[in-house]
């Protein structure tokens, strides 16, 4: 393998998407890992992000990038229906991957795949970004050290405005089937952000809705119909005896943001951000018991991230593709991976079930 892992990274752009305010400025930013190549479905396109991010080879076909042997590791980072066919292609060509969350548009997908990843003897990462914010790994030590104790209560919210309209190039989010809303994405980072810090759910109760049936398309002036939940509200009891309360919401205006909350017998831990902790900074307070809530700040050694990677959205990617090549070296495998991926797609399937039946559901996995 050369000095830095060679990446092709399929879903490029030159502004305004996913990849060009996270992954490519990460990835330019690395000394882990070198951006080699880049896709997209037309020529014209791949040329010009092979230009504005510096990349040595563009194609217009995720079958020829992941077919290259220049290319170490590859990135999925496309809209969620198409994730499937450039993820099976890399790891059937003997390529690391790293995709974008969710892994498929379907439980079953995401099990094919995963499968596939480990037979094949590859590396894989999964975009829950969470798990690698530096303050959500400083919680889980928190917790693990004993700061609050026996954990008794935990509490999460996340409520972000955009729930009435889509500009025209996200009005396809409205379809639940294609697996890219707040019940699969939203809610999916929130809880697996939970399970990372605290553990999952043992048995849970649930409520998935629609509140906004339709949308206005901002590029059109119409509006369309909705199928996919804007809302998800969770309660159960966690394998470790806590009981917990999960709320995800897509609502119109003045959102409140993420919260956190861990209640101990020995203690308090809040944290608290604009948006969800896969996207950008998490601040931390703890309280022991008799004490007010204190600003933690977040220890150094929980960066991974080569030093000038841009915050914000960049930031937990960056601190990802870190991991990643320290996995593809041969290192402990720290990241999240497609394993991860599964069990929370099932996860969310369960949330669903209990959804519809109207009744608690005991998971088993």
């Amino acid at each position: 393998m050369a000095d830095r892992i060679r990446l092709g990274l399929i879903g490029a752009s030159v502004s305004g998407t996913w990849s060009a305010r996270s992954h490519l400025p990460a990835v330019r930013a690395s000394l882990d890992v070198e951006l080699t190549a880049v896709c997209t479905t037309r020529a014209d396109s791949a040329e010009a992000a092979r230009q504005a991010w510096g990349a040595r080879l563009a194609f217009d076909d995720y079958r020829k990038l992941v077919a290259s042997p220049e290319v170490d590791a590859v990135a999925v980072v496309v809209r969620v229906p198409s994730h499937y066919g450039p993820t099976r292609a890399a790891l059937e060509a003997g390529k690391h991957v790293y995709c974008e969350w969710p892994l498929g548009r379907t439980t079953a997908e995401a099990e094919e795949l995963s499968a596939l990843a480990k037979a094949n003897g590859v590396v894989s990462a999964i975009g829950l970004q969470a798990r690698v914010n530096p303050a959500l790994i400083y919680l889980k030590e928190l917790v693990g050290a004993g700061f609050v104790g026996e954990v008794m209560a935990i509490h999460i919210s996340l409520l972000r405005e955009g729930v009435l309209s889509r500009p025209s190039h996200r009005t396809w989010q409205r379809d639940a089937d294609l697996g890219a809303n707040t019940l699969t994405i939203a809610s999916g980072h929130t809880i697996d952000a939970m399970r990372f810090v605290t553990g999952g759910f043992s048995r849970l109760s649930a409520l998935v809705a629609t509140r906004a049936k339709q949308w206005l398309d901002t590029g059109t002036n119409t509006l369309l119909d909705v199928t996919a939940p804007d809302n998800v509200l969770i309660s159960g009891q966690l394998a470790n005896g806590a009981v917990g309360s999960v709320h995800v919401g897509a609502i119109p205006f003045a959102g409140s943001g993420y919260r956190m909350e861990i209640y101990g017998r020995g203690g308090t831990l809040v944290a608290t951000g604009k948006d969800s902790p896969q996207l950008g900074e998490v601040l931390v307070q703890g309280a022991k018991a008799g004490d007010t809530l204190s600003p933690m700040p977040v220890p150094e050694r929980f960066t991974f991230a080569t030093s000038g990677t841009p915050s914000g959205e960049a930031n937990n990617v960056g601190q990802m593709y870190a991991l990643f090549a320290l996995a593809m070296r041969g290192g402990e495998s720290r990241q999240p991976t497609f394993e991860t991926a599964v069990d929370l797609h099932r996860l969310i399937d369960a949330v669903k079930q209990a959804s519809d039946d109207g009744r608690e559901v005991t998971l088993r996995f």
